[in-house]
């Protein structure tokens, strides 16, 4: 795949090799980064279509990015009346660009404008299902797989919602982890995702390819059939060091992943808990995506006034069936995400963990800012509604001019409407910790992780500790809540009113680095699947 994206490259990237471009695309050009459309959008240099022109006809309406440093989401988001208008964002923030000024509170707050923006489920399933995706040839296939050594004896199987090589988040970075011991062990990962950006549990009637990734590259898709029978013809008739791992069934369809495992020869494996997909359509348990609902009775009055209340029985059937082919163990990143699964289902797990994606390592004392400098307090992360972002947004408005505080935002992306200090954050594989050093180096005094989900983990809690931060959430946040108050590394506020009460009062200066003289903290990052052996709990 990297010589293919070469290629692609180097075809679309020389001089005189392209036809003439229409005006607007010659605008779009001169910002564009082709390189970063092909290796970011496999799919894209897999069909041989030229990035530019993908970009302006199809990318942009899809979300996609034309160079590192726009976002078109972000963008839309910032400036709902170019949304409206249907106008290409990069080409608009090219030709016309628009002040960063902050945003006005909405009446009745944040809430109501995603309740008011709120796509239905059929909507969205419609959208995805318009995407066109070409496949890759059987023999391909064949020809890569039929490569690993010992008929597949040591494969590593993963399934996913996206492909963890080229996506950012929380739950990419573990399988990256994973990817990394099965490296360092020699072996094999073969790595199955939708080739269309599933949020859902596919039923029976929804056909969809699947993408494979083998050894950290992106081969392309093909149907579920041309898999297993590859798979069935390249692997040999021993199965006993072979594993899997279910890390999302969004996107796949559960028999079709039993089908796959059986043509190696699998049916004993591990299913994690990295959200609550198991329990809803809704994976984040976010009641009209903004409000926790704690997995309510299925058909209660409290379920069927979520959007997501109808496709709930989709994903409770769906993982039924999952574990009634297969055999898994059940892992969790954290007690409160397994006590919350216990409680909303009787899914027949074979065992169950709990792993934390990561531990604290003491390294020694954080060097303290000036008393006399005001109180930074940081975003860190993608400014996500569902993360907390306008939460932070609001302080940010409120407070701002206020000399006792500083606001920052560290992340991948800008919200373009803010005026407040931004820094461009993004871990890689060759720098995992970079949130973490980035919070280090600007010596934040607290990290706001307000999410209004339950989170089953946060890295970001943990980058924040380590680097010396208090965290500062709210009594809703899962596994964040549970671990400030096991740690004693920031504060649990019991609502917003209260959070924005201890900005007016001072009484947040408390978590001062000055007043606390915190310990800075190395994070030691678990290997997933592969260390369960030593983390069973009964």
């Amino acid at each position: 795949m990297k010589a293919r994206i070469e290629m692609f490259a180097a075809r679309f990237g020389r001089k005189g090799s392209r036809p003439e471009l229409d005006p607007e695309s010659r605008v779009v050009a001169r910002a564009f980064d082709r390189a970063f459309y092909l290796s970011h959008y496999p799919d894209v240099a897999a069909s041989g279509a030229d990035p530019l022109e993908h970009f302006m006809a199809h990318g942009w309406r899809e979300g996609r990015d034309p160079n590192p440093d726009f976002s078109v989401l972000d963008y839309l988001a910032a400036f709902p009346d170019i949304a409206v208008s249907g106008a290409n964002p990069f080409l608009h923030h090219l030709t016309h660009g628009r002040p960063k000024t902050a945003p006005q509170e909405a009446p009745l707050g944040f809430r109501f404008e995603l309740i008011e923006g709120l796509t239905p489920i059929e909507d969205r399933v419609a959208r995805l299902q318009s995407i066109d995706v070409p496949l890759l040839p059987e023999d391909d296939l064949n020809t890569v797989l039929s490569t690993a050594p010992d008929g597949m004896a040591g494969v590593h199987v993963t399934f996913s919602q996206d492909n963890f090589a080229t996506n950012t988040g929380g739950l990419q970075f573990t399988i990256r982890r994973e990817a990394a011991r099965l490296a360092e062990l020699g072996r094999d990962h073969l790595h199955l995702h939708g080739a269309r950006p599933w949020t859902l549990v596919r039923g029976p009637d929804d056909v969809e390819a699947l993408a494979v990734v083998w050894n950290g590259q992106a081969l392309g898709a093909v149907s579920p059939d041309t898999l297993r029978r590859v798979l069935a013809r390249v692997a040999n008739d021993d199965a006993s060091g072979r594993s899997f791992a279910i890390h999302s069934l969004l996107g796949h369809a559960p028999d079709e992943v039993a089908d796959i495992l059986a043509a190696l020869g699998l049916r004993r494996g591990v299913f994690w808990l990295h959200d609550f997909a198991s329990l809803c359509a809704g994976f984040h348990l976010l009641r009209n995506e903004v409000e926790d609902c704690g997995a309510p009775p299925p058909g209660s009055a409290a379920c069927n006034v979520c959007l997501f209340g109808p496709w709930r029985d989709r994903h409770i059937q769906g993982h039924a069936r999952l574990f009634e082919r297969l055999d898994l163990e059940v892992a969790a990143p954290s007690w409160t995400a397994l006590d919350l699964w216990r409680r909303a289902t009787k899914l027949p797990a074979t065992h169950t963990h709990v792993l934390p994606h990561a531990r604290l390592a003491p390294l020694g004392p954080s060097p303290v800012p000036p008393a006399s400098r005001p109180f930074l307090i940081a975003y860190a992360g993608f400014p996500a509604p569902h993360k907390g972002w306008a939460i932070f947004r609001n302080l940010a408005s409120r407070f701002g001019q206020d000399p006792r505080y500083e606001f920052i935002h560290l992340g991948a992306h800008p919200d373009l409407a803010m005026p407040h200090r931004f820094e461009r954050v993004e871990a890689a594989a060759e720098n995992p910790q970079a949130m973490k050093m980035a919070l280090e180096a600007v010596q934040a005094d607290a990290v706001l992780v307000w999410p209004l989900c339950r989170e089953t983990f946060s890295f970001v809690a943990y980058e924040a500790a380590a680097a010396g931060c208090a965290v500062i959430t709210g009594p809703d946040s899962g596994n964040v809540a549970a671990f400030v108050r096991e740690s004693g590394h920031g504060q649990v506020i019991d609502n917003e009113a209260e959070l924005a009460s201890a900005f007016e009062t001072g009484a947040i200066l408390q978590l001062a680095r000055a007043k606390r003289r915190p310990m800075l903290y190395d994070l030691v990052y678990s290997a997933l699947t592969l260390d369960l052996a030593t983390s069973s709990s009964p």
